[in-house]
């Protein structure tokens, strides 16, 4: 059946911004949507919507800096050229309707939008709203929210608590196949590290700080972030044994490398095998960005959440863990105490082990919206 709707998903400056809308591509297809993505000119944000055969437009985007910087000069102009660039091609392509999950690159495309007459729905993932999705709401049509307290600070009553758009092949791993994957050696519990795709400079040492204490109870999976390698815990490859091709490690050079100890898996980013790392997975450490805490809240996996903090953030994660906490389904560390006690961490892993079931029956007991359907459900009702 041919399809008279088109829609235009928008978002970026990180791949948190780009997933959940990725999510939500299979719900979109099934209500016969035609989909473009409009980016900003980051290669990796077109990798990731390449993988769904999705046209990929880029503008020009900058972000305003909490700070002083020079840059900051330079950012109305780059939003006014990203504008005039993504009504182009919301004319061109014809677009019906407009999903924007925010960040940066979002805002002269809702803006663009608005001045086409085009209705667009909004989503806000964190507790409190951004700056880019604050300045868009008078944009927006609506605003869809991942806290139920959040749909009611958004003005005009434009808030519609939704939940989080879970991608559904995240639900779908297999504990085989991942088992299988890590190849560990032993048969101790698992933790899995992860600091989203740009990865957690203080997570990383604070792990690898207490890597020998930790490795005597657990197998430890460590997604570290892009060019975060420390290849200290990596040895060069000989080919002498045969390793399975995920735990092959390449450098700049194509040297290849494998772990040095058995129970430390080390790796960039995971990306397909993601779905069956979190299916091994008894703990998980993480920071506190709504997309993987969704994620984790739906596997029902305990976790130890340690928030981005106020110095390097709007403290933003820190409300997310908070919520978190409060509803019975995380652990919190601060960043603060944890480089007063380095290691207070194996305290807070120890703790959330020991009481893992309490935290599975909580976030079992969880409501979770449909989210997936429910926003695809808003955004045809406006088209």
């Amino acid at each position: 059946m041919p399809s008279n709707k088109k829609i235009a998903l928008t978002g970026g400056g990180t791949l948190g911004h780009v997933t959940p809308n990725l999510a939500l591509v299979p719900e979109l297809k099934k209500q016969n949507f035609d989909i473009i993505y409009i980016g900003s000119k980051d290669k990796t944000e077109k990798l990731a919507v390449d993988k769904y055969d999705i046209p990929f437009f880029s503008i020009t985007s900058d972000k305003l800096r909490r700070y002083h910087d020079l840059k900051n000069l330079k950012m109305p102009i780059n939003v006014i050229k990203g504008i005039i660039e993504a009504r182009s091609i919301l004319k061109k392509e014809k677009v019906d309707i407009v999903f924007s999950k925010g960040g940066f690159v979002a805002l002269p495309v809702v803006i663009a939008a608005k001045s086409l007459k085009i209705p667009v729905i909004s989503h806000e993932a964190d507790y409190t709203p951004g700056l880019a999705n604050t300045i868009s709401t008078p944009f927006s049509t609506k605003v869809c929210t991942n806290f139920l307290e959040t749909s009611t600070m958004i003005k005009n009553n434009k808030g519609i608590y939704t939940g989080c758009p879970i991608r559904e092949k995240i639900l779908s791993g297999s504990k085989e196949k991942g088992l299988e994957l890590l190849d560990f050696k032993t048969k101790k519990p698992i933790i899995f590290v992860i600091g989203g795709s740009l990865g957690s400079v203080h997570i990383n040492n604070s792990i690898r700080n207490n890597l020998d204490k930790l490795l005597q109870k657990y197998n430890i999976v460590h997604s570290c972030g892009k060019n975060k390698i420390d290849m200290s815990f990596k040895k060069k490859y000989t080919g002498d044994e045969q390793i399975n091709p995920f735990l092959l490690y390449k450098n700049e050079s194509n040297e290849t490398f494998v772990d040095k100890y058995d129970g430390y898996r080390q790796f960039e980013i995971i990306r397909e095998e993601l779905k069956d790392i979190y299916k091994t997975t008894d703990i998980i450490i993480s920071r506190a960005g709504a997309n993987v805490i969704f994620e984790v809240l739906a596997l029902a996996i305990p976790n130890l959440l340690i928030p981005l903090p106020l110095s390097s953030s709007r403290g933003d994660q820190i409300l997310n863990a908070k919520s978190f906490e409060k509803q019975g389904f995380s652990l919190v560390l601060t960043e603060e105490d944890d480089n007063k006690n380095q290691t207070l961490i194996l305290d807070k892993i120890e703790e959330l082990y020991e009481n893992k079931n309490y935290f599975i029956e909580n976030m079992k007991k969880a409501t979770l919206l449909n989210a997936n359907e429910k926003i695809v459900k808003i955004i045809s009702e406006y088209v």
